[in-house]
């Protein structure tokens, strides 16, 4: 009886020790157990637009959010250590660059305009050619590009392997301590798709009833980029304010750079680009891809006057600007008023969004 006693508290004690071993971490040991996290959404933007789409391998966490934003601001992702995302993409001026072209470390300057990094989440195709399908994709190149941040990926994993805080950082928020380039394009890809931006006057007035948000300049302004200005035929009123295509808007006859071309290899997709989204563009200046307008007065009056007709492949929305909008002067300045409108202060100087 003994005996069988023994035995069966032995068996006890091995069960409790297996279970330890398996189950339980040793003191002192992190666990990795990221925290969910969820983007607030206006109701009016999901009635148009549904919820932030979200990959099902990189959901957002706050562990992993603040990993992103991290790496957004860091300059070891280039190779002199003195570039960073945010270098090129300046939350001021809506996550854009306010030069015409940005400038890489070895002093030589890019070809078109960078774009703003504004409600991407809902986006399929990056960049002024399209040549990326995801964030994370989009957040790749610069660090190769020989003229931004003229990096390889190698160097970039071994300086935050060896730094003091990030394979912790890279732990909390993707559950392991071995750094590649994959983990940190999804961390800056998480940071990414925090920054919506829905709050301006516009959105008080148009979406939200306030009829006390725009002055009388900027509602006839609405009028005409709604009406006779045929503004919203690519930038559409669905609250991304762009229809997230590849058109042709007519500005050139002989287009110097091919656009969607250069990735597709379509003869069709020659001098098309990304449409812009047109929130916050009163801080996003200079415009068009090759950044030829500095003013908004510029973008109005090429719309209302100065399409090339015969540039190939030219949009099937342009035709109707052959015989000319013909904007009055009054015309321009209420359009241009209303664009202002559109400027979310509440985006371009949250401190959730800052350097951290």
């Amino acid at each position: 009886m003994r005996k069988l006693i023994v035995l069966a508290a032995m068996s006890v004690l091995i069960a409790v020790a297996g279970s330890c071993s398996k189950e339980d971490p040793p003191k002192n040991e992190a666990v990795y157990n990221p925290t969910a996290a969820s983007i607030t959404i206006p109701a009016f933007v999901k009635q148009y637009i549904g919820e932030m789409p979200m990959p099902s391998d990189n959901p957002l966490t706050t562990e992993g959010i603040f990993l992103g934003r991290k790496l957004f601001y860091e300059k070891m992702l280039s190779n002199d250590m003195t570039m960073s995302c945010a270098s090129c993409h300046k939350q001021e001026n809506g996550f854009d660059d306010p030069r015409p072209f940005s400038q890489g470390t070895n002093g030589s300057f890019g070809d078109r305009n960078a774009m703003a990094i504004i409600n991407l989440a809902w986006d399929k195709h990056f960049f002024w050619d399209g040549r990326r399908s995801s964030l994370e994709g989009q957040a790749h190149d610069p660090v190769t590009n020989p003229i931004e941040m003229a990096n390889n990926w190698p160097d970039v994993v071994q300086r935050l392997q060896a730094s003091g805080e990030y394979p912790e950082l890279f732990f909390k928020a993707l559950g392991t301590r071995k750094i590649d380039s994959n983990l940190v394009v999804k961390a800056i890809a998480q940071f990414e798709r925090t920054l919506v931006s829905f709050n301006s006057r516009f959105d008080k007035y148009y979406y939200m009833g306030d009829s006390s948000a725009l002055n009388e300049q900027e509602k006839r302004g609405l009028s005409i980029f709604t009406g006779k200005g045929l503004c919203k035929n690519c930038h559409l009123m669905n609250t991304l304010l762009t229809d997230l295509e590849f058109r042709n808007n007519g500005l050139d006859e002989n287009p110097k750079d091919a656009g969607l071309m250069k990735f597709t290899g379509i003869a069709a997709d020659n001098g098309k680009f990304k449409v812009p989204t047109l929130r916050n563009i009163a801080v996003t200046a200079p415009y068009m891809h090759d950044s030829r307008f500095a003013t908004l007065e510029e973008v109005v009056a090429f719309y209302s006057s100065q399409v090339k007709q015969n540039s190939p492949n030219l949009d099937e929305h342009m035709p109707e600007f052959k015989s000319g909008l013909n904007l009055t002067i009054q015309e321009k300045a209420d359009l241009v008023a209303f664009l202002k409108s559109l400027t979310d202060k509440d985006f371009i100087t949250n401190p959730a969004f800052s350097q951290p």
